[in-house]
């Protein structure tokens, strides 16, 4: 459970740090991360211990979480490749890899489709728009903090959108894959 705490919360951020060869890694230079996570994770045994959910309702918290994070991971890396001086796709890129790579490791790791290479799955997608958005709010002079804001409710709001009407993207097939 702490391992995949650990590689769902600094997973993308990590991968981001490594593309920008930055040093060293955020939550090695900070051990607030560490410290924030372990408390998480043993927050999150305790109360489902406590309460024994439903596992339906257990999962629907944990999409919530994991989508609250695709916000605020994919705008934050946006901001770090911002301030790294790339050009707008490589930090709409490297904002989506830093929301996203996190839970793809923890899928891998449990042995699961990453949701992020599910078919038809609304989850980099939302990543994209809200990274993108947040260049193009403050391309028109909105300020940078609330433009981030903005971004990430543009993330969360399509995730959950997705979750709750079962929005899905397009599925294109290659006639020989039918």
């Amino acid at each position: 459970m702490l391992v995949l705490a650990l590689v769902t919360a600094v997973g993308g951020g990590t991968v981001r740090d490594l593309l920008l060869d930055r040093h060293p890694l955020f939550w090695l230079d900070d051990p607030t991360y560490l410290i924030v996570i372990v408390a998480a994770a043993l927050l999150t045994v305790a109360v489902a211990r406590a309460r024994l959910p439903q596992r339906g309702a257990l999962l629907t918290a944990l999409l919530i979480a994991d989508g609250l994070g695709l916000a605020l991971f994919s705008v934050g890396g946006a901001q770090i490749a911002e301030r790294a001086g790339l050009p707008t796709a490589s930090i709409v890129l490297l904002g989506t890899v830093t929301g996203a790579a996190g839970g793809a490791l923890r899928d891998v790791l449990s042995a699961e489709v990453p949701l992020v290479l599910r078919r038809g799955n609304l989850y980099a997608s939302a990543a994209i728009a809200g990274t993108a958005a947040y260049r193009v709010f403050e391309a028109s002079g909105i300020d940078r903090n609330l433009a981030a804001v903005a971004a990430m409710v543009i993330v969360a709001a399509l995730r959950f959108a997705a979750i709750a009407w079962r929005l899905q993207l397009p599925e294109f097939y290659l006639e020989e894959e039918r």
